[in-house]
Protein backbone atom coordinates (compact mmCIF):
# COMPACT_ATOMS: atom_id res chain seq x y z
CA UNK A 1 0.00 0.00 0.00
CA UNK A 2 1.40 3.22 -0.68
CA UNK A 3 2.50 5.57 1.63
CA UNK A 4 0.45 9.32 1.75
CA UNK A 5 3.89 11.02 0.39
CA UNK A 6 4.01 8.72 -2.58
CA UNK A 7 0.03 9.61 -3.62
CA UNK A 8 1.27 13.16 -2.71
CA UNK A 9 3.86 12.89 -4.87
CA UNK A 10 2.23 10.76 -7.51
CA UNK A 11 -1.06 13.19 -8.06
CA UNK A 12 1.51 16.63 -8.12
CA UNK A 13 4.38 15.37 -10.39
CA UNK A 14 2.19 15.34 -13.50
CA UNK A 15 1.67 19.38 -12.71
CA UNK A 16 5.27 20.23 -12.13
CA UNK A 17 6.00 18.67 -15.65
CA UNK A 18 3.20 21.47 -16.99
CA UNK A 19 4.23 24.54 -19.02
CA UNK A 20 2.69 27.01 -16.64
CA UNK A 21 4.92 25.30 -13.93
CA UNK A 22 7.81 25.35 -15.79
CA UNK A 23 7.37 29.32 -16.31
CA UNK A 24 6.40 30.44 -12.61
CA UNK A 25 8.27 27.65 -10.80
CA UNK A 26 11.86 29.05 -10.98
CA UNK A 27 10.54 32.79 -10.33
CA UNK A 28 8.09 31.70 -7.19
CA UNK A 29 9.87 28.88 -5.43
CA UNK A 30 13.38 30.69 -4.40
CA UNK A 31 11.98 33.52 -2.57
CA UNK A 32 9.31 30.89 -0.95
CA UNK A 33 12.04 28.44 0.16
CA UNK A 34 14.33 31.21 1.78
CA UNK A 35 11.66 32.66 3.74
CA UNK A 36 10.94 29.09 5.18
CA UNK A 37 14.56 28.41 5.58
CA UNK A 38 14.92 31.88 7.06
CA UNK A 39 11.69 31.10 9.88
CA UNK A 40 12.87 27.60 10.22
CA UNK A 41 16.30 28.39 10.95
CA UNK A 42 18.02 26.46 8.28
CA UNK A 43 15.80 23.25 9.37
CA UNK A 44 12.90 23.21 6.80
CA UNK A 45 12.76 23.70 3.22
CA UNK A 46 9.63 24.10 1.50
CA UNK A 47 9.93 21.60 -1.30
CA UNK A 48 11.01 19.03 1.74
CA UNK A 49 7.46 18.31 2.55
CA UNK A 50 7.27 16.29 -0.68
CA UNK A 51 10.38 15.46 -1.72
CA UNK A 52 14.00 15.08 0.42
CA UNK A 53 15.73 18.33 -0.12
CA UNK A 54 19.19 20.19 0.86
CA UNK A 55 20.58 23.44 0.27
CA UNK A 56 23.76 23.21 -1.67
CA UNK A 57 26.57 25.32 -0.44
CA UNK A 58 29.21 25.41 -3.49
CA UNK A 59 31.80 28.18 -4.82
CA UNK A 60 30.51 30.29 -7.84
CA UNK A 61 32.64 28.64 -10.93
CA UNK A 62 34.13 32.06 -12.29
CA UNK A 63 33.17 34.36 -9.01
CA UNK A 64 34.74 31.96 -6.18
CA UNK A 65 31.94 33.25 -4.17
CA UNK A 66 30.34 30.46 -2.02
CA UNK A 67 25.89 30.06 -3.47
CA UNK A 68 23.61 28.80 -1.69
CA UNK A 69 20.70 26.41 -3.87
CA UNK A 70 18.00 24.21 -2.28
CA UNK A 71 17.56 21.39 -4.18
CA UNK A 72 15.75 17.65 -4.30
CA UNK A 73 18.21 15.18 -4.13
CA UNK A 74 17.61 10.91 -3.95
CA UNK A 75 19.96 8.87 -1.21
CA UNK A 76 21.46 6.10 -2.79
CA UNK A 77 21.12 3.75 0.24
CA UNK A 78 25.35 4.02 0.69
CA UNK A 79 25.06 7.80 2.68
CA UNK A 80 25.13 9.71 -0.40
CA UNK A 81 22.67 11.76 -1.98
CA UNK A 82 22.16 12.49 -5.86
CA UNK A 83 20.98 15.86 -6.98
CA UNK A 84 19.65 16.49 -10.78
CA UNK A 85 20.30 19.78 -12.87
CA UNK A 86 17.01 20.00 -14.41
CA UNK A 87 16.60 23.45 -13.93
CA UNK A 88 12.83 23.61 -14.93
CA UNK A 89 13.61 21.73 -18.02
CA UNK A 90 14.97 24.45 -19.36
CA UNK A 91 17.60 24.99 -22.16
CA UNK A 92 20.72 25.58 -20.38
CA UNK A 93 22.41 23.41 -17.04
CA UNK A 94 21.61 25.49 -14.03
CA UNK A 95 24.87 27.74 -12.54
CA UNK A 96 25.20 25.20 -9.51
CA UNK A 97 25.97 22.35 -11.80
CA UNK A 98 28.99 24.68 -13.55
CA UNK A 99 30.01 25.18 -9.85
CA UNK A 100 30.37 21.94 -9.04
CA UNK A 101 32.33 20.81 -12.27
CA UNK A 102 34.75 23.63 -11.16
CA UNK A 103 34.82 23.15 -7.53
CA UNK A 104 33.39 19.92 -6.81
CA UNK A 105 34.65 20.55 -2.92
CA UNK A 106 31.16 21.54 -1.45
CA UNK A 107 28.61 21.21 1.34
CA UNK A 108 25.40 20.42 1.90
CA UNK A 109 22.91 20.83 4.74
CA UNK A 110 20.16 18.22 5.20
CA UNK A 111 17.66 19.13 8.04
CA UNK A 112 19.64 21.88 9.77
CA UNK A 113 23.35 19.88 9.87
CA UNK A 114 25.86 20.87 7.83
CA UNK A 115 28.45 18.41 6.20
CA UNK A 116 31.58 18.75 3.46
CA UNK A 117 30.70 16.67 0.33
CA UNK A 118 32.60 15.73 -2.77
CA UNK A 119 30.58 15.58 -5.93
CA UNK A 120 31.47 13.29 -8.80
CA UNK A 121 29.62 13.93 -11.94
CA UNK A 122 27.70 10.60 -13.19
CA UNK A 123 28.07 8.51 -16.42
CA UNK A 124 27.36 5.43 -18.12
CA UNK A 125 25.29 2.89 -15.91
CA UNK A 126 26.14 4.66 -12.56
CA UNK A 127 23.67 7.58 -14.36
CA UNK A 128 20.98 5.18 -15.77
CA UNK A 129 21.20 3.53 -12.03
CA UNK A 130 20.65 7.09 -10.67
CA UNK A 131 17.74 7.87 -12.91
CA UNK A 132 15.71 4.75 -11.88
CA UNK A 133 16.20 5.99 -7.77
CA UNK A 134 15.10 9.50 -8.99
CA UNK A 135 11.99 8.41 -11.13
CA UNK A 136 11.39 5.85 -8.10
CA UNK A 137 11.43 8.85 -5.75
CA UNK A 138 9.70 11.18 -8.21
CA UNK A 139 7.57 10.05 -11.14
CA UNK A 140 8.11 11.30 -14.64
CA UNK A 141 11.09 13.58 -13.15
CA UNK A 142 13.78 12.27 -15.98
CA UNK A 143 10.51 14.05 -18.49
CA UNK A 144 12.42 16.97 -18.11
CA UNK A 145 15.78 15.71 -20.03
CA UNK A 146 13.40 15.22 -23.18
CA UNK A 147 11.82 18.67 -22.26
CA UNK A 148 14.92 20.73 -22.24
CA UNK A 149 16.39 18.54 -25.07
CA UNK A 150 20.29 18.39 -23.01
CA UNK A 151 20.96 15.60 -21.16
CA UNK A 152 20.71 16.48 -17.13
CA UNK A 153 23.75 16.53 -15.04
CA UNK A 154 23.62 14.25 -12.08
CA UNK A 155 26.08 14.35 -9.53
CA UNK A 156 27.06 12.27 -6.34
CA UNK A 157 27.32 14.12 -3.23
CA UNK A 158 29.80 12.07 -0.95
CA UNK A 159 30.16 13.03 2.72
CA UNK A 160 33.86 13.63 3.45
CA UNK A 161 35.71 13.90 6.74
CA UNK A 162 36.28 17.80 7.78
CA UNK A 163 39.96 17.39 6.77
CA UNK A 164 39.11 16.05 2.90
CA UNK A 165 39.11 12.05 3.28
Amino acid sequence: MPTATQVARATIAPLTRTRLFRLLAPKALPPMERAVGALSRGRVQLSSLLVPSLVLHSRGAKSGIERDTVLMYCPDGRGRAIVAGTSFARERHPAWSYNLLSHPDAAITVRGRRMPVHAALLGGQEREAAWLLLERQWPGYRGYERQSGRTIRLFRLKPVAADGR
